[in-house]
């Protein structure tokens, strides 16, 4: 049974990719890029994006004197559980089109075809001044 589940595993994911570059066939895109980090250097680059240190020690001050270690924490929590909702939401639609235009591509494609152009250009905006 040990030998039979390797086997089966590279079927799979084999047919995996098979699926992945079908999908990009399908919407006009040829497979060229790497698609694939490692848990580590996911994890590098999501910390580097989300600047958790300069986020945090701005706010310390007015949260700590205003409300408090009690209302700090569970504002930690609440937030937390929405940026996670948010997460699984941007999962699901990088799932739905998985380009390497990423959000450019995303807002296009979710506002529909007459707000397509303004919609990528206002996410280009908005990421080109926030970051």
């Amino acid at each position: 049974m040990a030998v039979s589940s390797p086997s089966v595993a590279v079927a799979v994911a084999g047919d995996t990719a098979d699926a992945d570059q079908a999908r990009l066939h399908q919407l006009g895109y040829k497979q060229e890029l790497k698609r694939g980090l490692s848990v580590v250097s996911n994890f590098a680059f999501s910390f580097s994006i989300i600047s958790v240190l300069t986020g945090v020690t701005s706010t310390y001050n007015t949260g700590l004197r205003y409300g408090g270690p009690a209302s700090m924490t569970l504002g930690w929590l609440v937030v937390a559980s929405f940026n996670g909702c948010v997460a699984l939401s941007m999962a699901e639609i990088c799932s739905a089109y998985p380009t390497s235009g990423g959000l450019y591509y995303w807002s296009a494609k979710l506002a529909g075809k007459k707000w397509a152009p303004l919609a990528s250009w206002v996410t280009g905006w908005y990421v080109h001044t926030t970051c």
